[in-house]
This record gives structure tokens, sequence and C-alpha cells, in this order.
């Protein structure tokens, strides 16, 4: 199947494009659980690959909580610290284990337990990392079109441009992989606690 460099354009805008879930849409008050999954599928549905994908069930809450990379629960209810944990969580997890998710919780997780009315350094983290993710986004994906428009292939040639589409994939997974590797250096060199000689 040939492609052309319009249908690839009109194929990556919605991810340029994909919102998150702004602290704005995230109620002032603590949510149960129902509302909690409701929240997400609402706001992080278009992420999702497949319709029957699911973006967060009770289990995973379940499974975050007793692996203690969330504040403990209150009269079970989320308030606003949990629910952006729950976002970054569904963020990492597509790439990072929860192991190393409670790793680099672990300052996050340790100043709320000491201060927990101290919150504004986990929305201007929050704020910040929607900030980036959405330049980094558009970056990535005009980079990509860039090197397509670039490219060598003869269009009429399906089976070239099938060809060059497959290495343009490999290309990406391959950067991906080596930014997923990148994230588990800096994990285990700094969040990870290190055993002494």
């Amino acid at each position: 199947m040939k492609y052309s460099l319009e249908s690839i354009e009109a194929l990556l805008a919605p991810i340029k494009d994909m919102k998150e879930i702004d602290l704005a849409d995230i109620p002032c008050i603590d949510l149960y659980m129902d509302q909690v999954t409701t929240l997400f599928d609402e706001r992080l549905s278009p992420q999702k690959r497949n319709e029957e994908d699911v973006v967060l069930t009770k289990t995973m809450i379940n499974n975050y909580a007793k692996a203690k990379i969330l504040p403990p629960i209150k009269n079970k209810k989320y308030n606003k610290q949990q629910i952006i944990l729950l976002i970054l969580i569904y963020n990492l997890k597509q790439v990072l284990s929860l192991e190393d998710i409670k790793s680099i919780f672990e300052p996050i997780l340790s100043k709320l337990s000491q201060d927990p009315s101290e919150t504004e350094f986990l929305d201007d983290i929050y704020n910040k990392f929607l900030t980036e993710k959405q330049e980094l986004s558009g970056i990535i994906i005009d980079d990509f079109i860039s090197k397509l428009k670039n490219s060598t292939v003869n269009p009429s040639d399906s089976e070239d441009n099938i060809l060059d589409l497959l290495m343009k994939v490999l290309v990406l997974v391959s950067c991906a992989s080596i930014q997923k590797r990148m994230a588990e250096k800096i994990i285990d060199t700094y969040f990870k606690d290190q055993e002494k000689p």
C-alpha cells in the first residue's frame, strides 16, 4: 500500500494535537474511584490505540496503591495530587516498570508525606510536564515529516514506497528504545538506592 506525505501528515496530526488532563480539568473536590476512571476515559480516550483498549481501571488503581506509588487513599476518595500522580503513571507505564515509577516518585511521595498541605510543587511539576510533552511531540512529528519530505523514494514505485515507510518505522522504534534506555540509566543512577561497596 502506497503512502503519501499528505496521508502521513493527516495520520499524525491528532498525535501532535493530543490533549492531556489539564490541572483545571481536575475537580477541586475529592473523587471516588468510578469518578476518576470516568475522568480518564473522557479526557484520555483519544490516546488509545484501539477502541476496546482501556485507559484506567479500578484494578490498575488498586495495583498502584498496593505498589505504594500513590499516597494513602482516604475515605475511598482520590484528591487532586493522587489524580495527578495517576496521570503521570498513565504516561510513564507505557515505557517504564512499576518499580521504576516507584523509584522516580519517591521524592514526590516523601515530600507529600512530610507536609500533605504543601502540594504546589506537584502542580508545578505537572504543568511543566504537560508543556514539555506538547513541545517535544511537535518537534518529533515535524522532524519525522521533514525526513519524509526529503526522502528519495519514487512515490510511483509502490514497493520502494512501503519499504521506505518500513525503514521509518524501524528508526522510530529504535529511537524510542534508545530514549527508554536513557531514562532507565538515569533512574538507575539517580533514583534507585545504590548498594555501597
